[in-house]
């Protein structure tokens, strides 16, 4: 009777904890507007995690704006929104991956893809900003995140640094540098400084 009772703690223990990895709704949406700008906030489209670990709409969008919820299955928070003239970009990227392709294929496919014009990809620079903390960091019923960092990245296919006038490695803190120079994915970053305590 010990032993039965022993085990169907451990399997309620086993499903809480299962059920706890992942935020509610409401907790995702707010840790991941923290990356959007104003003006898009309460327009964004956001796309988070259902309690099964599946990507699904959180919420619909009505405006240029998309925003993705942080990864439970990967450590530290990583939030970021984006011009939606980049999803097909992005959500292409998520595909191979859930297909089991590395880092490495999945740059390879979706250059071949762009190069190829089946894959669309901006002329203009598109933005997305990044959001980054430690998990640590993260309030998980409430979505409040503390000692955040930001980051702004301008895509744009086949930069290079003689036609922005970029470095193509990172100098001063804050300062913009174009990575991925001369590449498909070519981006500018723009880091700011971290605030001294």
């Amino acid at each position: 009777m010990k032993n039965l009772f022993l085990l169907s703690a451990i399997i309620c223990m086993s499903s809480a904890m299962g059920q706890s990895k992942i935020p509610s709704a409401e907790s995702q949406i707010k840790t991941t507007l923290m990356a959007c700008p104003e003006m898009y906030q309460e327009t964004a489209k956001i796309l988070g995690y259902n309690q099964e670990g599946e990507l699904i709409t959180l919420r619909e969008g009505k405006s240029e704006v998309v925003c993705l919820a942080d990864n439970p299955n990967k450590d530290g928070i990583s939030t970021s929104c984006y011009s939606d003239k980049l999803e097909p970009y992005m959500a292409r990227g998520r595909e191979l991956l859930a297909e089991g392709k590395s880092e490495l294929e999945k740059r390879e496919i979706r250059k071949n893809e762009i190069d190829a014009g089946t894959l669309f990809m901006p002329k203009l620079p598109a933005a997305v900003y990044v959001l980054t903390a430690a998990q640590k960091d993260l309030d998980f019923d409430s979505g409040e995140l503390q000692n955040s960092k930001i980051r702004y990245v301008l895509y744009k296919p086949y930069m290079t640094t003689l036609e922005t006038g970029l470095p193509s490695q990172p100098g001063l803190p804050g300062m913009p540098w174009l990575m991925d120079a001369d590449t498909h994915r070519s981006h500018i970053m723009i880091t700011p400084p971290a605030e001294k305590k």
